[in-house]
């Protein structure tokens, strides 16, 4: 891995076990295992090394956004449950520590209203593939409700156990939680089946943020 790239990838996983405001310049040139005047002449500022993230976060959620539902509705609902776990998961502090970072970098603040109306899209695609397929008992000009209630279930989740006081990192069986509640708003409506399947890949799901 070029240095560069290395200092970007460690940034990142300090900020989410730490914080952003935790992680000092020398500290995070010693994770990298550079001098930090080596660290400075890749990221002249704070600022770029978060611009640099920011891409990498924006370059994941356009990825997570080409997954459509596919022959198989319940695989492709699981794998969107997946990619939009592993996004938040992956680039936790910017949702997180933007108190202490301020403004997003140009792109995600640009894009970020065109990323919220296409994700609740997707997950109405999602939505209608399971009940078009007969698996999902909810009417048509409700699944444009259903899919943002299950978007923000699942954006802020980890956060609102964050705000109960609840330990939220790798291990704590949050992001299972997570899911789980957001089964609950039409688990009662899907065929049984299809619900047992569900559950099955959130356990899934939760077994790889453990093997991450």
């Amino acid at each position: 891995m070029r240095t560069k790239d290395r200092i970007v990838e460690t940034a990142r996983v300090l900020f989410n076990e730490q914080g952003y405001g935790a992680v000092s310049v020398a500290a995070l040139a010693s994770a990298c295992g550079i001098a930090e005047g080596n660290l400075w002449y890749h990221f002249k500022t704070r600022r770029a090394l978060l611009d640099a993230l920011g891409e990498r976060f924006a370059d994941a959620i356009e990825t997570r956004l080409t997954l459509v539902p596919g022959g198989d509705p319940v695989a492709g609902y699981a794998r969107l449950l997946d990619a939009i776990i592993a996004e938040f998961r992956d680039f936790r502090f910017l949702y997180r520590d933007q108190r202490s970072y301020g403004e997003h970098g140009e792109r995600v603040a640009a894009q970020a209203p065109n990323w919220i109306e296409r994700t609740y899209l997707q997950f109405e695609s999602h939505l209608g593939a399971l009940a078009a397929a007969g698996l999902l008992d909810w009417p048509q000009e409700r699944l444009r409700d259903l899919a943002i209630n299950s978007t923000i279930i699942l954006r802020y989740g980890l956060d609102h156990y964050r705000e109960l006081g609840e330990p939220t990192g790798t291990g704590t069986g949050a992001v299972r939680r997570t899911l789980l509640r957001h089964l609950t708003l039409f688990e009662y409506r899907l065929e049984v089946g299809t619900a047992a399947q569900l559950r099955a890949a959130i356990e899934v799901i939760e077994a790889e943020a453990l093997a991450a």
